[in-house]
């Protein structure tokens, strides 16, 4: 769902920023222009330029103001996610174990039943060339 919305500074603002900017542009043409010259110009025509447009923009008929766009994202769906379920087994992993420590685990697999002989034979002989 999109929403269009406009801005427009209110008119105490704009009125605010035409007072201010009257000034400035008088000071422009009072002080700036006969003591800085060329900068002087530079100043008052920047300050008349920024006067008309907080004129145009507080007063203006035609001024719709800056435009904002608001977007409503929509909802992910929310899953649950459950924990993983918790070993029945403390479970130290093997490289933590030293070589007799691993070959004994590796031994207890085997009894258990969780591995053949041939991964047995397979993995004692790669504990052993790590000595």
């Amino acid at each position: 769902m999109k929403k269009r919305i406009t801005y427009r500074p209110s008119k105490a603002a704009g009125t605010l920023g035409v007072i201010f900017g009257g000034i400035f542009v008088l000071v422009g043409l009072f002080i700036a222009i006969p003591v800085f010259g060329l900068f002087g110009l530079l100043w008052t025509l920047g300050a008349a330029v920024i006067t008309g447009m907080n004129a145009y923009q507080a007063f203006g008929k035609g001024y719709v103001g800056p435009e904002i766009r608001i977007e409503d994202e929509e909802q992910p769906e929310r899953r649950t996610v459950s924990p993983p379920p918790a070993e029945t087994h403390d479970h130290i992993p093997s490289t933590a174990l030293d070589a007799k420590q691993r070959l004994e685990q590796l031994e207890s697999l085997r009894s258990a039943g969780l591995i053949t002989n041939q991964e047995y034979q397979q993995k004692r002989d790669k504990i052993l060339k790590e000595l």
